[in-house]
């Protein structure tokens, strides 16, 4: 690993897409996701996909310059078309309008279609509690995990994201997978297992070794059949609030991962359901409760959702020592696409 100073990898990433054809604005903001990503722990969705993202642009999967358009507009329920811009820049954009329908209803959904990979989906959840909202969000995406009950890849793994703003905020961020291929690819160059079982091997037998699983691509809804309807769920309803594509048919557009996927936003308010002081007493009462409750045998303190980022994220990430360790090959990689 190479301890690279925050302040550095953000602005050899910004270097780096600007080359590709960013603008300095866009640049920035993919930049600073990604940065911020791989910072709070999730280099997987940070640093891991800068060289995919880049090849995508070059490939004209990912357009630069396309910008999000307003298709539809419902009151508190918008629609809009991404035309296969930047996936960051759309769903920050999104999250945004989003607060700003929430500021005059209580409650504001932004369904976008034909956007690319929004990278970390919790970048944007913790950009709506940080700010007071709370958020649910989610994106479908092409398949790559086998429905419950098949051998192949049929349905996406479809990411969500929930959040509930206080001093300590909620925020959960997880795939209808028990992994995501990004957490395979991160243990496995790490030389690690997973700790529990992650998918199925060749001979079709569950497994914790993550080469075996990105090898078979079979990997494992989480709660078995429950992630699975989960996942099919979310697919349909983000294709139907987008009126765009569902997973079987972002298959068709063979432009790699999350490209022509539909993305949902919806943001809620506090001040028109309780208010902030109420929203606070909530959530700090939960994450006292469970402060309170006692370890398990292996004695390591009880998590919830956020609590690990959170402290992360208290730390003063433009200090002297403040360093992203990126793995070695992976910044050499990054170097290399700024020469």
């Amino acid at each position: 690993m190479t301890a690279v100073p925050f302040s550095t990898l953000m602005h050899t990433l910004e270097r780096v897409l600007q080359r590709v054809g960013l603008s300095s604005a866009d640049a920035q903001l993919c930049a600073r996701i990604h940065t911020e990503s791989t910072w709070d722990g999730v280099a997987s969705h940070g640093v891991g996909r800068i060289a995919r993202f880049v090849d995508y642009v070059r490939r004209g999967w990912v357009d630069p310059s396309a910008t999000l358009e307003r298709v539809h507009a419902l009151g508190a329920l918008e629609v809009h078309d991404g035309h296969f811009g930047i996936g960051v820049r759309n769903a920050m954009q999104a999250t945004e309008r989003a607060m700003a329908l929430a500021d005059e209803h209580g409650m504001g959904v932004v369904a976008v279609r034909d956007t690319t990979h929004w990278m970390r989906g919790g970048s944007y959840g913790w950009h709506a509690v940080e700010r007071g909202y709370a958020a649910l969000m989610w994106t479908n995406t092409e398949s790559c995990m086998p429905a419950w009950g098949s051998s192949q890849q049929s349905i996406g793994n479809n990411p969500l994201v929930l959040g509930v703003p206080g001093e300590s905020p909620l925020v959960l961020d997880m795939a209808m997978s028990q992994f995501s291929y990004g957490k395979l690819q991160t243990l496995r160059q790490q030389g690690k297992q997973l700790p529990v079982d992650g998918g199925f091997d060749a001979q079709g037998e569950l497994t914790r070794e993550p080469a075996a699983i990105e090898a078979t691509r079979r990997i494992l809804p989480t709660g078995y059949w429950k992630g699975s309807g989960l996942a099919i769920l979310l697919d349909a309803l983000a294709a139907l609030l987008a009126q765009g594509r569902p997973s079987h048919e972002i298959d068709k557009l063979q432009r790699g991962s999350g490209t022509g996927c539909c993305q949902v936003f919806m943001l809620f308010d506090p001040r028109h359901m309780g208010g902030h002081e109420f929203c606070r007493h909530l959530v700090e009462g939960i994450t006292a409760h469970l402060a309170s409750a006692a370890p398990d045998e292996g004695g390591a303190p009880v998590r919830w959702p956020g609590k690990a980022t959170d402290e992360q994220r208290r730390r003063d990430r433009h200090a002297p020592d403040a360093v992203v360790e990126v793995d070695d090959a992976i910044w050499s990689e990054i170097l290399a696409l700024e020469e």
